[in-house]
């Protein structure tokens, strides 16, 4: 028995499922009417043709609305398919440097990794290591892989330290 929100939301109660003895009652344009016994506020949404919709049961006292229950049920739609728009799903992408980059190569990678920034992404900075490189000195690689950080124009932080993985050294950073 889900309803419009969440799966965990029970289906909102209407005119005679409601419980409560008393409701704070809302008319149709979000105007406070009051607190009323839930038999005046039920006859004031019946004299006006309209249902008498319990919107948040755990308020007290619980808080009702009067209104149309099908454009109830069309605009909390419209609020969720708004929400499931608006969220967009940050990726996680990549770029991946060797300890002989060169400087421009290097300002084309921050390049790109600052438009990923600022469309929200997350950024996988990888220093590539192969054969003997991997046995260097961990604070020479770091200084090597600061070198793409510092080109990058957008503002951000590291939201993963430097690690040593299997491929080399990697450091993740995100939008501020």
């Amino acid at each position: 028995m889900a309803g419009f929100g969440s799966i965990y939301q029970l289906r909102e109660r209407i005119n005679n499922q409601i419980r409560a003895g008393e409701l704070r009652v809302l008319d149709s344009e979000n105007k406070n009417i009051g607190v009323l016994s839930i038999r005046d506020a039920l006859e004031m949404a019946q004299n006006q043709g309209l249902d008498l919709i319990e919107i948040s049961p755990n308020a007290t006292p619980p808080l009702a609305k009067i209104m149309d229950f099908g454009k109830y049920k069309y605009e909390a739609s419209k609020k969720l398919k708004k929400q499931k728009g608006g969220a967009k799903a940050t990726e996680t992408k990549g770029i991946q440097i060797k300890i002989g980059t060169g400087d421009h190569d290097l300002e084309l990678k921050a390049k790109t990794a600052s438009k990923w920034l600022k469309e929200g992404h997350r950024i996988k900075v990888e220093l590539f290591l192969a054969g003997r490189a991997k046995y260097m000195d961990e604070k020479f690689l770091k200084e090597r892989l600061d070198r793409i950080l510092h080109l990058i124009t957008e503002d951000y932080k590291i939201s993963d330290a430097y690690k040593k993985g299997p491929k080399g050294l990697t450091t993740t950073i995100e939008k501020r």
